[in-house]
């Protein structure tokens, strides 16, 4: 059965350089990953709930931030194991010192029989699209391309 995931990449232009807003997965198999170990804030869909519902959720639930534009689509891409992420941008600012994740539960140490809580996100931050690219989880790298035209069409038009 195929996963389906949805997710925002919210975008800010300072100084005139673009960046992106990325967060880094809570937990201990996390901790010390940083090269391509980070995401767009995503998380899977119910079955009933609409893709762009799922994507305001998790947006929320992993940063605290409300989107507030518009939200262009991304479209979609296939990661390793057949995860199919569907995503969307917008223009938005945020503060990732505010930060605030959900957490979840894990048997820690493994076989240890104790529960610990982990936040779902430890980390947020904003990266240009060259650093972007050395940290974002390989499967969803397309998103940068796609997020990169967009942004060059929309200057085009004068948005």
């Amino acid at each position: 059965m195929v996963t389906h995931s949805a997710g925002i990449l919210p975008f800010r232009r300072s100084s005139g350089v673009l960046e992106v807003l990325l967060v880094h997965p809570g937990g201990p198999f996390w901790a010390n990953k940083d090269k391509h170990a980070w995401s767009i804030a995503k998380g899977e869909c119910a079955t009933s709930e609409a893709l762009l519902d799922a994507a305001r959720r998790e947006l929320a639930e992993e940063t605290g931030l409300e989107t507030t534009g518009d939200l262009l689509p991304l479209g979609e891409l296939t990661q390793g194991h057949g995860k199919v992420v569907h995503a969307w941008t917008t223009e938005q600012d945020f503060d990732p010192t505010s930060l605030r994740s959900n957490s979840f539960q894990l048997e820690w140490p493994p076989h240890s029989g104790r529960l610990c809580d982990f936040p779902e996100v430890d980390r947020a931050g904003w990266f240009t699209v060259e650093v972007a690219k050395e940290k974002l989880h390989r499967g969803q790298l397309d998103f940068l391309d796609r997020l990169c035209n967009l942004v060059s069409s929309m200057a085009n038009r004068g948005g």
